[in-house]
């Protein structure tokens, strides 16, 4: 007999029953239902509506001039090189983009925004629809992608670090770098999900080189809006924002915090407060920063210094045409055409940098695709995270190619090839003149193979022993002090051969 008990616990309930050992199917008591707004800063040389350099960093308040700073008398310009990526992203994520746009002002006051507004767009964006493809069976759909202009930043500490009571410094350095805004639908039912959906959006910017994505920088900052429903019902529950993410863990962890929480206030007969909240890294949680804005509270109307953005169906479809392959076809083709592994494939096609590296090895000398992801997958990325490069300094793929091709010929074992690819990153000679160099060329010749054969039979009696009473397994043993008595340069192949007929 079993008794079936029934055990509750913020997200969700289960039942085990008792006696009998057997876990029953979960019964989850919440949908969650999550959305990412994701602000990007665009990859050009100079701002949106102005010509400071738009670039990380500087001292502060040094790349500001009268126009990010808002002062009267003077007129946005808007950038065109800002729109044409702005157009190459939109693309990317499969988005429909508008021929007629419209920039807004978004009224609010903050010590960072100069203007008292921050100009952006509202009803009519750039691109509306799209989706992002998380794997091979699920996408995430985008409702909107949108311009704006960015603002500054308050620095709460001194630069040396002395803490100022009360007060805070702003660098403007910032104001008017160009943004775009991308906002999902609230379509994504897990952290998990919001984070596979992060990540895939920060390989399409890699992709398409339309930011550099660095979130410890800025250049990729999230907005996580979560709620939790009843199962069953289909009316959304009470949305919570999170503001400010700046890591994909980050993101991951405070969308289960907050998950945890509103079923909390569920399960107590409370209300879950639209509210905006920020998230605390050091413990996990988040903590209210003010009651939720909604659209009206900034008073969006027209911004009166631009006109309408008007795009010529050719310019659309000249940034169409310019679109490189996608990080999810790319990753389907190295599968497809490579025949590698799923792993592997999502592995090298996860930067284009890479994908194009590997790409180029295999391409060099014609070499099996396996073999060539296997090098670039443990060799090539273990020397790029030790020397704390990337992989544009990483020796040349052409390179790379001809070590491999020598141990596909036979000209060089692998573990001696191991000893040739470490020198390589230390000068610019050809793998086969290296080879020479170090005296690592794979010896075939039999006089000289049955030498050290010999020398490791006499010195291994108990193992000879071992195989000539049955025990087969014992040859790899022998093989690998064979190798090791010739450091590497023995043919494996035949030694094993000629191992074999001498115990025989």
């Amino acid at each position: 007999m079993s008794v079936l008990i029934r055990i509750c616990s913020p997200s969700g309930a289960f039942s085990v029953s008792v006696g009998s050992g057997r876990l029953a199917r979960p019964m989850p008591r919440y949908e969650v239902t999550v959305g990412l707004e994701v602000h990007v800063q665009l990859l050009t040389h100079s701002k949106i509506f102005c010509r400071c350099t738009n670039q990380f960093g500087g001292e502060p308040n040094s790349r500001i001039c009268p126009i990010c700073l808002g002062y009267p008398g003077t007129l946005p310009v808007l950038n065109r090189a800002v729109v044409d990526q702005a157009i190459r992203l939109a693309l990317a994520l499969g988005c429909t983009v508008q021929p007629h746009s419209v920039f807004a002002r978004k009224n609010y006051f903050y010590a960072d925004l100069p203007k008292g507004y921050q100009i952006s767009q509202f009803d009519e964006p750039i691109a509306t629809g799209g989706r992002i493809p998380i794997d091979d069976s699920r996408s995430i759909a985008i409702h909107r992608l949108h311009l704006e202009e960015d603002a500054g930043k308050l620095l709460h500490e001194t630069p040396g670090g002395g803490a100022l009571p009360g007060k805070s410094l702003v660098d403007f350095n910032r104001c008017g770098v160009p943004l775009v805004e991308i906002v999902s639908e609230p379509d994504m039912s897990s952290a998990k999900e919001a984070h596979d959906y992060l990540q895939a959006l920060h390989q399409v910017l890699d992709y398409t080189a339309t930011s550099d994505g660095n979130m410890e920088e800025g250049s990729l900052r999230c907005d996580a809006n979560v709620s939790i429903r009843p199962v069953g019902q289909t009316e959304l529950g009470t949305k919570v924002e999170v503001k400010n993410l700046n890591s994909f863990r980050n993101v991951a962890r405070a969308i289960e915090h907050e998950i945890d929480r509103q079923a909390l206030i569920v399960d107590a007969g409370d209300e879950v407060l639209a509210e905006t909240r920020s998230f605390e890294a050091s413990t996990g949680v988040t903590r209210l920063l003010r009651g939720k804005e909604e659209s009206h509270d900034y008073r969006y109307f027209p911004e009166p210094d631009l006109p309408p953005l008007v795009l010529e169906e050719a310019r659309i479809e000249a940034a169409r045409s310019g679109l490189p392959e996608l990080p999810w076809d790319r990753r389907r083709r190295f599968r497809d055409t490579y025949g590698l592994p799923d792993a592997d494939a999502e592995l090298l096609s996860s930067t284009r940098r890479l994908a194009d590296y590997y790409e180029s090895a295999v391409a060099a000398h014609g070499q099996d695709p396996k073999i060539v992801a296997n090098w670039v997958m443990t060799e090539v990325l273990r020397e790029l995270k030790e020397r704390h490069i990337d992989v544009d300094s990483a020796i040349s793929p052409e390179r790379l190619a001809s070590l491999i091709a020598l141990i596909e010929d036979g000209s060089l074992s692998h573990r001696a090839a191991k000893d040739v690819f470490g020198e390589m990153w230390e000068c610019d000679e050809p793998a086969n003149v290296l080879v020479e160099r170090l005296g690592l060329s794979q010896v075939r010749d039999d006089d000289a193979l049955v030498g050290w054969v010999e020398t490791v039979v006499a010195a291994h009696p108990a193992p000879v022993e071992q195989y000539r009473a049955g025990e087969q397994k014992v040859v790899g043993f022998l093989v690998g002090q064979i190798m090791k008595e010739s450091q590497g340069r023995a043919d494996p192949k035949r030694v094993r051969e000629l191992l074999v007929e001498t115990l025989s």
